[in-house]
């Protein structure tokens, strides 16, 4: 684990490593990725069969790709009481939040013309759920109740199922969010079935939620043949701390995040060169014993780096540059530096907000941009699954005063046929 003060020959470099994290994620993968999708572009259901039985070691017949509402049902008797009400619980808190966000269609009148924006949910979302080293029923909620929120006709979940089962708690989560069909296939072929469409399984318009390298890389490489809402890589947290932040809650924070995989990237960014070394020394005490040891231990020897700056202006500036997707500002007074910050998928500001309230029960969503598209990506919200058509609307009078600005301009551009559609309901 590294320590780095803005004033060692280092620290340059380790940032600017930090902040060109993205530029190759995919590039080895891409080629299998496309010759997957053109498989399955081609072959529909039998690709989509042939993958899984590769990658998954499971054969699956065409009529078992879709759970049945009987398996669904048999889920909750596979789950505690509580831990059903624990899903209903946070299910309610991410409808809650996001029926906040819907927009409605809007006109107003200007004189003669009426213009406006049409606001239509899109017609079938696909919702990507990962299922190999953890199970993200969080994520169903997350990808599943927006969507339902918008008012989307027709929701799919695709999740692969190694040992030929669904995790129950992924099923339930399904069910409470409302979506409409399940499908057990995963990896490239599902993402690929969904944007092409099969037999089986009937063409999206847009597939969201998270996934590994090949899931990313196959949503951006069908990005124009089908909507995505980001192009995910490995989760992040960046931690500031100022002198009086607790180190073993910016220790436990670092791990929260690490625990999700091998890539996961975490880092800090203080004030204190104390608190800094006190955090890694913590960091080696609580990994022991976590369920997840090995893969938090393998993130934080890989990416963990420690920034020590001198004032709490340069730490935010620091990640800016960095642009997490999750940043914590263990600090006095968080919200001084709000307006401070540019570039962060989602922000838990003070002592008492750990990451786990927001990947749980908070409500805001946890599908958020990684690897420093926090700079132009946005999180997971009701507008990604709408559309907004323009509406424009003029009466002849209306068009009489427009009518030679329009030909003027369609002039100008040498499109002379703009020109003589305007003059033509004058003729």
């Amino acid at each position: 684990m590294t320590i780095l003060a803005s004033t060692d020959r280092a620290y340059d470099k380790a940032l600017r490593k930090i902040v060109t994290r993205a530029r190759t994620q995919g590039a080895g993968v891409e080629k299998s990725v496309r010759t997957i999708l053109k498989a399955v572009e081609r072959g529909g259901d039998r690709a989509v069969l042939r993958y899984t039985k590769k990658f998954d070691r499971l054969s699956l017949k065409l009529d078992h790709m879709r759970v049945t509402p009987e398996e669904i049902k048999e889920a909750y008797y596979h789950i505690r009481k509580d831990e059903g009400d624990s899903l209903r619980y946070a299910a309610e808190r991410v409808r809650q939040f996001h029926e906040r966000q819907r927009t409605k269609t809007w006109m107003y009148q200007e004189q003669n013309a009426t213009l406006g924006q049409m606001v239509t949910p899109l017609d079938a979302v696909g919702v990507y759920v990962p299922g190999g080293k953890a199970v993200y029923p969080s994520s169903v909620l997350m990808c599943a109740i927006p969507a339902k929120v918008a008012g989307v006709r027709r929701i799919v979940m695709c999740t692969p199922t190694p040992k030929g089962e669904i995790n129950p708690y992924l099923l339930v989560a399904a069910d409470i969010a409302g979506v409409d069909e399940i499908y057990r296939v995963g990896g490239v072929q599902a993402v690929g079935a969904m944007a092409f469409g099969t037999k089986t399984i009937a063409k999206v318009d847009k597939i969201v939620g998270p996934g590994n390298i090949f899931v990313a890389t196959a949503k951006r490489l069908l990005y124009g043949t089908v909507g995505i809402d980001m192009v995910a890589g490995p989760s992040e947290l960046l931690v500031v701390a100022d002198d009086d932040a607790k180190p073993a809650h910016v220790a436990a924070d670092l791990l929260c995040e690490a625990e999700h995989d091998e890539d996961a990237q975490v880092y800090l960014v203080t004030t204190s060169a104390s608190l800094a070394k006190e955090v890694v020394r913590l960091i080696q005490v609580q990994l022991k014993g976590l369920q997840r040891e090995k893969i938090a231990a393998k993130s934080i020897a890989r990416h963990f780096v420690a920034f020590v700056v001198p004032t709490m202006d340069e730490a935010i500036e620091v990640a800016n540059a960095i642009a997490p997707e999750h940043l914590t500002l263990s600090v006095d007074r968080p919200f001084d530096y709000l307006e401070q910050v540019r570039h962060a998928g989602a922000l838990f500001l003070g002592r008492y907000t750990p990451p786990a309230v927001a990947d749980y029960v908070a409500g805001p969503n946890h599908v958020l941009p990684t690897g420093a598209t926090a700079r132009f990506f946005s999180p997971l919200s009701v507008s990604d699954y709408v559309k907004v058509s323009n509406i424009v609307h003029y009466t002849k009078e209306e068009l009489t005063k427009a009518k030679d600005h329009i030909v003027r301009l369609a002039h100008i551009e040498g499109f002379d046929a703009h020109a003589k559609s305007a003059q033509s309901r004058f003729a």
